[in-house]
């Protein structure tokens, strides 16, 4: 992720109201990395807990999990539906409303190749690699896209 994709995903963080538990963790966490009492990070404007949480060298996967979802609901609605009007999938503003789809590899491809041409390459693969990784098996046909790639590093 680039530097400004996590403090996107942070701030989300901090904004996703059925996030509490989540938060707390999140505060107990930046107090222990940051040397802070808990009470002074929760005093703290979102901005600036956004700008911690983005800055830990590393979180819990339940907790990158959350932010990840948060960001991709609260940003990046508009290139989810597109993905999945691709290929058939019915959803309600990018969520998928019925059963995980299984969806074919050709259509995968197709589906990657259109929000890629549409969308900044970042947040195409950050959004690709998302689903890959919650769900492997349903989303197993997105493992050779080449919009899963860093488009930085050329690498996953």
């Amino acid at each position: 992720m680039t530097a400004e994709q996590r403090l996107r995903a942070a701030r989300s963080f901090w904004l996703d109201e059925q996030a509490g538990d989540d938060q707390l963790q999140a505060v107990l966490l930046i107090a222990k990395q940051r040397k802070f009492r808990p009470k002074s990070v929760v005093a703290l404007d979102v901005e600036r807990k956004a700008k911690h949480l983005a800055t830990l060298p590393t979180l819990p996967d339940l907790l990158a999990a959350r932010a990840l979802v948060a960001h991709h609901l609260a940003d990046q609605r508009a290139m989810m539906a597109a993905f999945l009007d691709a290929f058939g999938v019915a959803h309600e503003d990018g969520l998928i409303q019925d059963q995980a789809p299984k969806p074919e590899v050709a259509k995968v491809q197709e589906a990657a190749a259109l929000i890629g041409e549409r969308y900044p390459a970042e947040d195409v693969s950050l959004y690709l690699n998302t689903l890959l990784c919650q769900d492997p098996q349903t989303w197993v046909a997105l493992g050779d896209v080449p919009q899963r790639q860093d488009p930085v590093a050329g690498v996953v």
